[in-house]
C-alpha cells in the first residue's frame, strides 16, 4: 500500500508546540462534532454547487506539513443531507493543464447546457505568472479536461468566481490585488471585450487603514451570486488574518455598495475564503479553517454553518462552530452506501477504488466512521460491506451513537489475497432500529487490516 499520509511537524518547536495544544484542545470535541466537514484531508477554498439533490463541494487540497500554499490538485465531495459527505477523489490536477506547473489554488464550478465548467487559478509555465485555466467535463464529478489548451485569460491575480444571471449572461470575476470581470459567452470559454477592471472604493468596499496601496477592504477570494433582485460580492477582506465581508448592487457590475463583515478573524488560519448556497429551502455558509489537529494557515479545513438572511437581505454575523450545519433528512441504510461517505471519520484514509469511486483504507485498529442520522425504522436484521485485505483482516463492530457505543453486530474482515480483492462479508444485526448515528469501529491485530469500498443493511424477511 502507498506510504500514509502522516501529518507532518511544523519547520519550529514552538510552532509544533502550538499545534500540540490545539490538537489538545480539539480532541474532546472532535468526535462529537461534524465541523471541519472533511477529516481524512486538509481542504481549503470552499465551492459549493446544487445540482440535482445534490450539493457538490470542490475544494483546494492543503497538502499534508505544508510550510507554503502547496496544492497540487482539487477535490470534489458532495451530500444530499448536510451531514454525511461523501468522497469522490481528484476529478482535476494542475498536470490536467499541459501548460501549468503548480498551484492549484481556489476556483469555481458551474453547471451549463449539461455541462460542468471549473475555472481554477495556476501559474502559467510559460510565464510564471498565473492565470485562469478552465476545465469542462459532463459530469459534477468529472473528470474534468482542459477546455481550451492555453490559458483562459492572464493578468497574474488570482481566485475566479463565476455567475450566470436570470438573462443567461454568464461572468467571472477574479483578482488579488485588484478586482476584475469578464462577460463569458455562451460556450463558456471565450469571453468578449477585454477584462474590466472594477474600481475598489471605500463606498463599495470599505475603508482599510494602515496600507497606502490597497485602502479598500477588498483582499481575495470573491463570490457572486443574485437574490431577490440583489447582486451580492462576498470576499476575504483585509488580510492578515483575514475576515469575510461582502457588498451589494442593483447589477451584476455595480455600482457596489459595502456592507459589512459576515465571518470575523477567527479559526486558526489567516487566510478565509467563502461559499454562499441555498439548499433545501436553508442557506449555507461554506469557509476554511486550521481547526484540525496540525491544521493552520497552510493546512485548513473547509467547514459548514447554516444561517439565515435578515428580513432586509442583509446577512447576520456568522462564527465559526465545531457542530456544523444540521442534519436534512435522514440516511437510508437499506441501499448501498458508499465506506467513504461520513459525518465523521478518525484515523482511516481513502484512495481510488479498483472497483470505481473511491474506498476506505489504511485502516488500524481503533479506527472507526461515523455515519449521521441513520434511519434503521423497524430494525436491521443484517449487515454486508465490501471489504478486501492483503493481511489477516480484522473485524467491523457495528455501533450505535458512539465509537464506544452499542454494539449491534460484528463482521469479520478475512485476508482476500490483495488490498483492492474484493469480497463481500455478511454478519447478523440486532438492536439496531429508530434513527441512530452509526459507527463503524474497526478492530484487529497491529499494522494495516483492510480496506472496505461500500456497505448496506438488510431488513428480517
Amino acid at each position: 500500500m502507498p506510504t500514509p499520509l502522516g501529518l507532518m511537524p511544523r519547520r519550529s518547536l514552538i510552532w509544533l508546540l502550538s499545534l500540540l495544544c490545539l490538537a489538545a484542545v480539539l480532541a474532546p470535541t472532535a468526535a462529537r462534532a461534524d465541523n471541519p466537514v472533511v477529516q481524512t484531508i486538509y481542504t481549503a477554498d470552499p465551492a459549493p454547487l446544487v445540482h440535482d439533490g445534490r450539493v457538490y463541494l470542490y475544494t483546494g487540497h492543503d497538502e499534508d506539513g505544508s510550510t507554503n500554499f502547496t496544492m497540487k490538485d482539487w477535490r470534489v465531495f458532495s451530500s444530499s443531507d448536510m451531514a454525511n459527505w461523501t468522497d469522490h477523489g481528484s476529478p482535476l490536477s494542475v498536470e490536467t493543464f499541459s501548460w501549468a506547473s503548480a498551484n492549484a489554488w481556489a476556483g469555481q464550478v458551474t453547471e451549463r447546457n449539461g455541462k460542468f465548467y471549473w475555472y481554477v487559478p495556476v501559474t502559467n509555465a510559460a510565464t510564471g505568472r498565473m492565470a485562469i485555466g478552465v476545465a469542462v467535463a459532463d459530469s459534477p464529478l468529472g473528470p474534468f479536461q482542459d477546455a481550451l489548451g492555453h490559458p483562459l485569460v492572464e493578468n497574474g491575480e488570482i481566485d475566479p468566481t463565476v455567475f450566470i444571471d436570470d438573462n443567461g449572461q454568464a461572468y467571472l470575476y477574479w483578482g488579488n490585488p485588484n478586482l476584475w470581470y469578464v462577460t463569458l459567452n455562451e460556450d463558456m470559454t471565450s469571453y468578449s471585450g477585454s477584462p474590466t477592471r472594477i474600481p475598489l472604493t471605500t463606498e463599495g468596499f470599505g475603508s482599510r487603514t494602515g496600507n497606502p496601496d490597497r485602502p479598500t477592504l477588498y483582499e481575495e477570494g470573491p463570490w457572486v451570486y443574485k437574490r431577490n433582485g440583489l447582486y451580492y460580492m462576498v470576499f476575504a477582506a483585509e488580510c492578515c488574518s483575514e475576515f469575510i465581508a461582502y457588498s451589494t448592487a442593483p447589477g451584476p457590475t455595480g455600482p457596489w455598495t459595502y456592507r459589512g463583515t459576515i465571518m470575523p478573524r477567527e479559526g486558526g488560519s489567516f487566510t478565509n475564503h467563502a461559499g454562499v448556497v441555498d439548499y433545501k429551502g436553508n442557506s449555507y455558509f461554506f469557509y476554511h479553517n486550521g481547526a484540525l489537529p496540525g491544521g493552520g494557515g497552510f493546512t485548513r479545513s473547509v467547514a459548514v454553518e447554516r444561517f439565515a438572511y435578515n428580513a432586509d437581505g442583509t446577512f447576520p454575523t456568522i462564527t465559526m462552530s465545531s457542530a456544523g450545519a444540521p442534519q436534512v433528512g435522514t440516511l437510508n441504510p437499506y441501499v448501498r452506501q458508499e465506506a467513504e461517505t461520513s459525518a465523521w471519520a478518525s484515523g482511516i484514509e481513502t484512495q481510488p477504488s479498483s472497483e470505481g469511486g473511491m474506498n476506505v483504507g489504511w485502516i488500524e485498529n481503533g479506527d472507526w466512521i461515523k455515519v449521521k442520522g441513520a434511519a434503521f425504522r423497524a430494525g436491521a436484521a443484517s449487515f454486508t460491506a465490501r471489504v478486501s485485505s492483503q493481511t489477516t483482516g480484522g473485524r467491523i463492530e457495528l455501533r450505535l451513537d458512539g465509537a464506544d457505543g452499542p454494539q449491534v453486530g460484528t463482521c469479520t474482515v478475512p485476508g482476500t489475497g490483495g488490498w483492492q480483492t474484493w469480497v463481500n462479508v455478511s454478519c447478523p444485526v440486532h438492536g439496531a432500529a429508530g434513527t441512530r448515528n452509526l459507527y463503524l469501529k474497526f478492530a484487529g491485530g497491529s499494522g494495516y487490516l483492510f480496506n472496505v469500498n461500500t456497505w448496506q443493511f438488510s431488513t428480517a424477511p
